[in-house]
């Protein structure tokens, strides 16, 4: 997970309706029906925390992020909860848990053929590990930054920025099934209608990929690396006749029963 520097839950939320969507779909296919103790790990602002509590009203949910701007304002908007700031790849968990929920967050933790399993081990029997990511590192969105921090100008402070960790559905498959009595993944492209053409399809990006690039630039590199970006992304994803950007973005669920 980044730092408080890297997230900014005012960004994130810009397009909230959207981001929220995944983990409506991802909590419907949870088999667990006996939730008693919920944790939304990666938290967020708490859209996806709100989302979870609503889905099992009887759970007693709590949440925790490595950001403190995110954990503020989740902590604003569901006071009744405990928010925590920690970091997921040294979260010692207060007891079994019956539903994990990782919404858009395992992306930004290496090793996951450690940190997966260790998710596992603090499931109580029959709960549920649910979680999602982005995939999609190989869409236009995703290859134009890479290009375009290739880049002479910037090079040299962005070398590493691109890094993710995430696998494909065969991989956490594999990795799962040994560990838990079943396993589901799926794979589903949202397309995400966007008013504002180019512009808003950076502004989506600036709450979540850009910001490991825009992090390692000065406010001149940045402006320069927004505006190339934000002309490249013009012309790889055309506008409607509305001026909407139809923005495909694919995502990969899990959702693992112990």
């Amino acid at each position: 997970m980044t730092s408080s520097t890297d997230w900014q839950a005012k960004q994130y939320v810009k397009f909230e309706n959207e981001r929220t969507r995944p983990v409506r779909d991802l909590l419907a296919a949870v088999p667990t029906t006996d939730v008693r103790f919920a944790v939304d790990i990666g938290c967020g602002p708490g859209n996806s925390t709100e989302t979870l509590a609503a889905q099992f009203p009887g759970a007693a949910v709590s949440g925790f992020d490595s950001s403190p701007d995110m954990i503020e304002a989740a902590r604003r908007r569901l006071p009744q909860f405990q928010f925590d700031v920690a970091d997921l790849s040294t979260w010692n968990a207060a007891q079994p848990y019956d539903l994990i929920l990782g919404n858009a967050v395992l992306q930004w933790v290496p090793n996951h053929e450690e940190l997966v399993p260790s998710l596992v081990k603090k499931l109580a029997p029959g709960g549920s590990l649910a979680v999602q990511m982005p995939d999609n590192l190989d869409e236009p969105s995703h290859c134009l930054m890479r290009e375009i921090a290739a880049d002479a100008a910037w090079a040299h402070k962005l070398k590493g920025a691109a890094r993710t960790a995430r696998h494909g559905a065969d991989w956490y498959y594999g990795l799962l099934a040994p560990l838990c009595a079943q396993v589901d993944v799926w794979r589903t492209v949202y397309h995400h209608p966007l008013a504002g053409g180019a512009d808003a399809v950076v502004e989506w990006f600036k709450g979540s990929a850009l910001r490991p690039f825009l992090a390692k630039l000065d406010e001149t590199e940045q402006a320069a690396f927004l505006q190339r970006y934000r002309d490249a992304v013009a012309r790889a994803y055309p506008a409607l006749a509305d001026g909407t950007v139809l923005l495909p973005f694919p995502r990969l669920f899990v959702v693992a029963t112990r």
